[in-house]
């Protein structure tokens, strides 16, 4: 079976090299990254298979920082699977009928049924976070949400949930090339949101908040994991490698495919049709 990092540790991950002038690791080159990544990919395609087969029922949760890369490495776990098993909710703010609901409801119907993984690009951590900070809940509805997050969490792993959570975390530093990077570039100017600029000031009420929900919520059967992502290319692969270590699966055995003959054209003729062609501008 694949678990613990199995399969994973058994190939060589990502080279560390080490600049002897600041102790950290070398940047590592895209080559490098792309090389490991396709092998992490194969071995994701294997736990989708595992998933199908088995039916299992898989809930990943990401929270962090803005601009602590939850997209980007979201966006590495989901590019060579099937987006109907591997599903990404990311909720928009709630709606007026919403925020008449028990706060957790609006998330309830996205969990995964068998043979689904769910990844949640924020959660209902949004009331632990954001809300408490921006003052979009009372003190009080947020900790009432820490007290009973936990009990809601363990209902969902007893129900037969894999619920794994991950916390992404930046330096105040990072965070700040990385947002003034999204103002200069217009694919990613998107990403800025007038919300990120209410929070950007807002560093250590935002830490004080984290600091909360890891003493409230991280529990024997629903841990946090914590990823250091200064380094985008490495903490993407730091985080697929973990996650295939978190979920025991094989690799099931296939047929060995052999592409058919085509059929004959039986007297077929391509029409003469002006078709509206795409341009070839490239």
């Amino acid at each position: 079976m694949h678990s613990k990092e199995s399969h994973v540790a058994k190939k060589k991950s990502a080279a560390k090299k080490v600049d002897a002038s600041t102790q950290q690791p070398a940047e590592m080159s895209g080559k490098e990254y792309a090389r490991e990544l396709k092998k992490l990919h194969v071995e994701l395609v294997k736990l989708q298979q595992w998933v199908v087969h088995k039916g299992l029922k898989v809930c990943i949760v990401f929270e962090g920082r803005d601009g602590a890369g939850k997209g980007g490495t979201i966006k590495a776990i989901t590019e060579r699977v099937s987006p109907r098993v591997f599903r990404v909710v990311a909720l928009s703010a709630p709606t007026e009928r919403e925020k008449s609901q028990m706060y957790i409801q609006r998330y309830l119907p996205y969990l995964p049924a068998a043979g689904e993984v769910v990844i949640f690009d924020r959660s209902w951590y949004n009331r632990a976070g954001v809300e408490r900070v921006m003052g979009f809940c009372t003190e009080e509805q947020s900790d009432r949400f820490l007290k009973v997050v936990p009990q809601v969490e363990k209902a969902i792993v007893e129900s037969g949930v894999i619920l794994i959570k991950y916390w992404l975390e930046v330096s105040p530093e990072e965070q700040t090339r990385r947002l003034k990077a999204r103002i200069d570039d217009g694919r990613k100017i998107w990403k800025l949101s007038p919300m990120d600029l209410k929070s950007y000031n807002r560093w250590f009420d935002y830490s004080r908040a984290r600091d909360a929900m890891f003493a409230a919520t991280d529990t024997s059967w629903a841990p946090w994991y914590v990823a250091r992502s200064e380094d985008k290319k490495r903490v993407r692969l730091n985080i697929i490698t973990h996650l295939l270590g978190r979920i025991p699966y094989q690799d099931l055995p296939r047929e060995k495919i052999k592409l058919p003959e085509r059929q004959k054209a039986h007297g077929y003729r391509e029409p003469d049709y002006a078709y509206k062609l795409v341009a070839s501008k490239f």
